[in-house]
């Protein structure tokens, strides 16, 4: 699995393919395919039959994968295609601009991780351990118990 430079909401430009020279939005990513799925972009006619009586037969536009080798990520800033290159600010590795040196993480994302990293460090210390007549019992942060059973006793009905 590649580590991909482009993310969900990037603007970027088309640089290959039938679409070349246009600017969207990026829809989604397929990391193992190595494509995107770029809106208004690749644009393909799909048919549909109707399988029932009350239904209609239709031709849906839908937008197909594009490979991420055809794309570039256009920077908010400096408003150029650019490629994207990797630094540390305080503390957390975001995406540059190549061309300006301008982040092309938005606050959102950035904060998204970093709170996301606090409260996985913040359950594990939460988690607790309790001794009790009828055996080991362990408490974890969510409140549901595990019963670790002695060796004589089977956990069966008393």
């Amino acid at each position: 699995m590649t580590k991909l430079n482009i993310k969900t909401g990037d603007n970027v430009l088309v640089i290959a393919g039938k679409d070349k020279g246009k600017v969207s939005v990026v829809s989604s990513t397929s990391p193992k395919q190595g494509k995107v799925c770029v809106q208004d972009v690749n644009v393909q006619t799909k048919h549909v039959k109707a399988r029932r009586a009350n239904e209609k037969s239709e031709i849906k536009k839908i937008e197909g994968l594009i490979d991420i080798s055809n794309v570039m990520v256009v920077c908010p800033s400096c408003n150029k295609a650019t490629r994207v290159a990797r630094k540390e600010v305080d503390g957390k590795m975001v995406r540059v601009c190549k061309k300006c040196g301008a982040v092309l993480d938005t606050d959102k994302k950035v904060a998204k991780a970093t709170k996301a990293a606090k409260t996985a460090k913040s359950s594990t210390k939460k988690t607790s351990s309790t001794v009790a007549k009828s055996g080991v019992k362990k408490q974890t942060a969510k409140g549901a118990t595990n019963r670790v059973v002695k060796r004589g006793d089977k956990g069966g009905s008393k």
